[in-house]
């Protein structure tokens, strides 16, 4: 019974510490060689991300006022018909 009760407080001290330390770690950021690295790669591939959706927009750009033109080109062949 004792063997119980002291087990529970023990885990219960675990918890509550391990907690603290993950808060700790959250609100000062990891500041390790690890966690800085992974930040920058994150950072890069957001980056690219970003770089690749802009030039994904300009296509989609030009691609739209291709049709557009074309559209414009056949109503108007076929008004002065």
């Amino acid at each position: 019974m004792v063997a119980i009760i002291f087990g529970g407080l023990v885990l219960g001290l675990v918890v509550i510490g391990s907690t603290i330390l993950i808060a700790i770690k959250m609100l000062r950021g990891d500041l390790s060689r690890e966690g800085q690295r992974l930040k920058g790669e994150e950072a890069r591939t957001l980056q690219e991300i970003y770089q690749g959706l802009d030039r994904m927009e300009k296509r989609m750009e030009a691609l739209e006022t291709i049709v557009f033109d074309r559209e414009r080109r056949a109503n108007g062949h076929e008004k002065n018909e």
